[in-house]
């Protein structure tokens, strides 16, 4: 049997003090509900989407409860789940009124024939699977409402400003089980003020998230139309071939930086379940169980 690993992340952004136990507190929250029952033989795709589902939950972070407005004041909503054992994967992108887009991914993938259903149609069959709908209201909190606000009428407003002033915090979830099968999944409410259809690197399967149990499981947080253009998930699981886990996340957040200068953060496991965790935003948001069991609950404000 494989010792079972798990680590999560609420996003790796600039995130104020006053907010950051809160972010500590859902981050280990995941991690406490999910990781016992990883022990006793969960799969890594039911940790990864169960973990995922405790973050969607937690108005704290950017990705169902809490996520931010777009640019009409709708709130549209990515996420993906992938299996490392068969590379399977499932992803919905601008989907609205509902509270866990992880599991709707989860669904594509056990029950269609495709990867990724986007928008009205994504929508559509979520409704016919049987998906609970809720109420924009549910999804929204006082702190997003006031961000979009002070947001809607500033011309100069650009998506990059969000890494260097408010909190955002885009989810995900990398497991390994006692099978020794590795997974992934991100969920994300996108960025303040995006236009509406746009789409960024969570969903995107090697960008947002992948897991190959031959390489490695990796989740990523930031700024997606530059962590898509690097694939930072695909590239920091290749970079495992040769790197300890460590290694390979500092290598793929520096090649993040200087190829695209882009800012993000990355969360992976190795195969052979060495932890990995690197950012370059002023902040990052993670959580897991050391060897001991004892879980390490954190803001990391040094980038590295």
């Amino acid at each position: 049997m494989t010792e079972p690993r798990l680590i999560v992340h609420g996003g790796a952004w600039n995130i104020p003090v006053e907010l950051e136990a809160d972010h500590i507190q859902g981050v280990h929250r995941a991690v406490s509900e999910v990781y016992p029952l990883l022990c006793q033989g969960l799969p890594a795709l039911d940790a990864v989407e169960a973990a995922v589902r405790v973050l969607e939950d937690d108005p704290a972070f950017d990705a169902g409860r809490g996520s931010c407005l777009n640019a009409a004041g709708a709130i549209e909503l990515d996420a993906l789940i992938m299996d490392g054992a068969t590379l399977r994967l499932g992803a919905v992108a601008a989907i609205r009124d509902v509270l866990h887009p992880v599991s709707v991914a989860r669904l594509v993938m056990d029950r269609t024939e495709h990867c990724l259903l986007v928008g009205d149609g994504a929508q559509r069959w979520a409704r016919s699977a049987g998906v609970e709908e809720v109420s924009p209201e549910v999804l929204l909190t006082d702190r997003e409402l006031a961000w979009y606000e002070q947001l809607r009428n500033d011309p100069d407003f650009c998506t990059r400003q969000s890494f260097e002033a408010e909190p955002m915090g885009t989810v995900g979830a990398v497991a390994l089980d006692t099978s020794g099968n590795l997974a992934a999944a991100t969920s994300t409410g996108g960025t303040p003020r995006k236009l509406p259809g746009r789409v960024g690197d969570s969903p995107l399967v090697g960008a947002g998230g992948y897991a190959d149990n031959a390489c490695g499981a990796a989740s990523a947080t930031g700024w997606g139309e530059q962590i898509m253009k690097v694939l930072l998930s695909k590239t920091a699981c290749d970079l495992l071939c040769d790197h300890s886990a460590p290694s390979a996340a500092r290598a793929a957040i520096d090649l993040l930086a200087r190829r695209v200068q882009g800012y993000g953060g990355i969360i992976l496991i190795s195969p052979s379940g060495e932890y990995g965790f690197a950012h370059n935003t002023p902040k990052m948001a993670f959580a897991f169980p050391d060897i001991s069991g004892h879980i390490v609950a954190a803001i990391r404000d040094t980038p590295g």
